[in-house]
């Protein structure tokens, strides 16, 4: 037990070190913060079964009054079969509820390469309570996007392709906007927001970090992402280098592009165990309390 704590609290230090080196465009934590949250239940998790949960305070432009402090719980990347232990989805799932968010977000990839883990998926990740948003990732069109869109729905979640929503939350309405994955050419903006409200409270999913750069400029949008895993396995001064090679400059944690704003989050699957490596970054369940902000101004 002793040698397990002690990797798990080396992993996190190696991630605080890992996170400041990976994001020079991050936004200031005097403005958006990682809140450190007791997780002893975590802790007590078996190395490979273990995840972080990741508080963050999120200042959002435009935000309804009546949801300063919306509650927001984000899932990613969860790859189910082998790659990834069952408990910890599970107990990733508890996390969630137990949090009771206001709205529950999952951005992409619950499959890898093989179909066999596709029943799986509804198993692991369902009873997800209050309104539940979907997007697909590139692996799960790669898999069997359209399996997993009705299993999701058999299950009460909102899938979201190019789409939008206006969910009532707090007495007021917020829009969820769900652009398709990028990294299949799948993604249409346009097609997204073609009706959808153009001022309060709004929320966008998409897989692939850099839909972030195709989405109307300065108007305060918030999009959640995953796709990198954090970047799987961190070194330092290289790992960047190749993801902005590979036109993925967009790692982990908050970003502002274009006068919107940008959450990366490192995913549940892989590493710790699995047949896929991770170092300097853990498998995360983000929380999100959103608090209103002075309007953002266009750069002169």
């Amino acid at each position: 037990m002793r040698l397990r704590l002690s990797r798990r609290l080396e992993a996190r230090a190696t991630l605080n070190v890992a996170a400041n080196a990976l994001a020079p465009n991050r936004l200031r934590p005097a403005r958006n913060e990682l809140v450190l949250r007791d997780e002893p239940e975590a802790l007590r998790l078996r190395w490979r079964d273990y995840f972080a949960l990741n508080e963050h305070l999120l200042h959002v432009p435009g935000l309804s009054p009546e949801h300063d402090g919306l509650r927001v719980a984000q899932l990613s990347d969860v790859h189910v079969g082998q790659a990834t232990s069952a408990v910890r989805i599970r107990r990733a799932v508890e996390a969630v509820n137990a949090s009771a968010p206001d709205l529950v977000f999952l951005t992409g990839d619950y499959v890898t390469h093989s179909p066999k883990p596709l029943p799986r998926v509804r198993e692991l990740l369902a009873g997800l309570r209050g309104p539940v948003f979907v997007v697909m990732g590139n692996h799960d069109h790669w898999v069997n996007a359209p399996y997993l869109r009705e299993g999701f729905e058999q299950l009460g979640y909102t899938v979201l392709q190019n789409e939008h929503r206006v969910v009532h939350v707090r007495g007021a309405p917020a829009t969820v906007l769900g652009v398709d994955d990028g990294r299949t050419g799948r993604d249409d903006v346009e097609a997204t927001f073609r009706g959808a409200p153009t001022s309060g409270t709004r929320l966008v999913l998409a897989h692939t970090p850099p839909t972030i750069e195709k989405l109307p400029p300065h108007q305060g949008l918030v999009q959640f992402s995953g796709h990198t895993h954090g970047g799987q396995f961190v070194v330092r001064g290289l790992t960047e280098a190749v993801f902005r090679r590979a036109g993925q400059p967009y790692i982990r944690g908050h970003y502002t592009v274009r006068g919107n704003q940008l959450y990366v989050n490192q995913g549940l699957g892989f590493g710790f165990g699995g047949p896929y490596l991770r170092r300097g970054t853990q498998p995360e369940v983000a929380f999100f309390t959103l608090r209103a902000a002075p309007a953002l101004q266009p750069a002169l």
